[in-house]
C-alpha cells in the first residue's frame, strides 16, 4: 500500500490512530490526553469497523484521509465545511488509490 501511494506522488504517513466514539468532534482535552499517550491521528468509525471485520476472520489494512486538524491544535476552532471541502478536494485521489490497491489484492 505504501509503495502504491509512493508511485502515485502520494507522500504517505504512518502512526498511531486512536478511536473515538463520535459523532462530535473530540474536544482539546481529549486531544491533549489521546497526544499524551501517543496518538498521532484520531477518527471516529475506522477502529469498530476493525472490530467486526477482525471477528469475521478478515484482514484489514487501515488507511485514512486526514480532514482536519484537532480540536485545539490550530487557534481557530473546527469547521464541518472546510473538512466537507478538504474530503472533496482530495476525493479523487483517495478513490484512485483505493483502486490501485484493490488492484493489487
Amino acid at each position: 500500500a505504501l509503495d502504491i501511494a509512493k508511485q502515485m506522488g502520494i507522500t504517505p504517513q504512518e502512526g498511531v490512530y486512536a478511536g473515538m466514539s463520535g459523532p462530535s468532534y473530540e474536544s482539546p482535552a481529549e486531544i491533549r490526553f489521546l497526544r499524551t499517550i501517543g496518538a498521532d491521528l484520531v477518527g471516529m468509525s475506522t477502529v469498530p469497523e476493525v472490530i467486526v471485520a477482525n471477528h469475521g476472520g478478515m484482514r484489514v489494512l487501515g488507511i485514512s484521509c486526514v480532514t482536519n486538524m484537532a480540536a485545539g491544535v490550530l487557534p481557530e476552532p473546527l469547521n464541518h465545511q472546510a473538512v466537507v471541502e478538504t474530503a472533496e478536494r482530495v476525493q479523487r485521489t483517495f478513490v484512485k488509490l483505493v483502486q490501485e490497491l484493490v488492484k493489487e489484492l
